[in-house]
């Protein structure tokens, strides 16, 4: 199969196409919700008065570092993506893209963004987006994905350091919030993942990628992603209590969200093999991460603050006033 991918050669027709190709190398779509933990990591730190330049150059870093990372994991998986209907027509399997070519892409983009974040921000947080690299390109992509069950579990830790780089380009280390917004990014990537390999299982099994649904089946899937989304939610309370840096606004949306995820995970545990109900917690699962992070922003504004706290002036006043 690699044989037939490096013979197998289409040109492109104008500078557009190339850079579209590329463009799908890096898998955009999986850079933004990267990008979004980002940013939530980095407005908690900065107490909601992120330096916008400092957010648009970690913003721009990250994304390179992510793409050097998924164009890397494009060049590794090109054959199975060969196989498999859904992603056959991807720039390398396709053949508008050439292995070499796309290596050295993916180097560009690593130095890009390695130089970056030491200039504009700091070594941590520079050496963070690495690991983030070696760790999704060796650990998962290499180790785990095509031979255990738990490669979506431990490699989502890959996922996961996003936040943290956004933390230490702010503080230049990393607290105990840090890692509980690593850990929330870690417990939230098997029930989102899992969910979207229920609706391609036929295609894994195709290949040989040992995904949960693939090798034990839909309804202990379902029950592991009812699992892992009911663990979520306590996870994102520790933001509030113990470590008290997001408050009572935060807080409602956290369980509102969790509450909605928790709902739609039952419903899938009720009929694994539904596949509406598993793209239902998929699509949910994009739009609780989105929001929850869009909570952390809203909670740090300082006119939240003001607001929570004469909200919680007036209910004391109304509160002694009672006979």
């Amino acid at each position: 199969m690699q044989e037939t991918l490096s013979t197998t050669t289409r040109h492109h027709d104008n500078l557009i196409q190339i850079i579209q190709s590329y463009y799908q190398l890096t898998k955009p779509r999986i850079i933004l919700l990267l990008l979004i933990t980002t940013a939530g990591g980095m407005w908690i730190a900065a107490e909601g008065q992120v330096d916008p330049v400092l957010l648009l150059i970690t913003l721009v870093s990250g994304a390179f570092a992510s793409g050097a990372a998924n164009t890397i994991n494009c060049l590794y998986d090109r054959d199975i993506d060969y196989i498999m209907e859904r992603t056959r027509h991807r720039p390398l399997p396709s053949g508008r893209v050439q292995p070499l070519h796309a290596l050295i892409f993916a180097i560009v983009l690593t130095v890009t963004s390695f130089t970056l974040l030491t200039t504009f921000a700091n070594l941590l947080a520079a050496c963070l987006a690495m690991s983030g690299i070696v760790f999704y390109v060796l650990v998962y992509t290499h180790w785990l994905k095509r031979h255990s069950t738990w490669n979506i579990v431990i490699g989502g830790a890959a996922g996961a350091i996003p936040p943290l780089v956004g933390w230490a380009a702010v503080t230049g280390d990393l607290s105990w919030a840090a890692w509980v917004l690593f850990a929330i990014i870690f417990f939230w990537t098997p029930p989102h993942f899992w969910a979207l390999a229920v609706l391609i299982r036929d295609d894994y099994a195709k290949v040989g990628v040992p995904m949960l649904p693939v090798v034990e089946g839909n309804e202990p899937t379902a029950r592991q992603i009812f699992y892992y989304t009911l663990a979520l939610i306590p996870v994102t309370l520790l933001l509030v209590y113990p470590l008290h840096v997001m408050g009572a606004v935060y807080a409602a949306i956290a369980l509102l969200l969790g509450g909605i995820f928790v709902q739609k995970a039952w419903q899938l545990m009720q009929a694994p093999s539904d596949l509406q109900v598993a793209r239902s917690v998929f699509k949910y699962s994009i739009f609780y991460l989105m929001l929850l992070c869009a909570g952390m922003a809203l909670d740090s504004l300082p006119v939240t603050h003001q607001f929570t706290a004469l909200l919680s002036e007036n209910l004391q006043s109304l509160v002694s006033a009672l006979p």
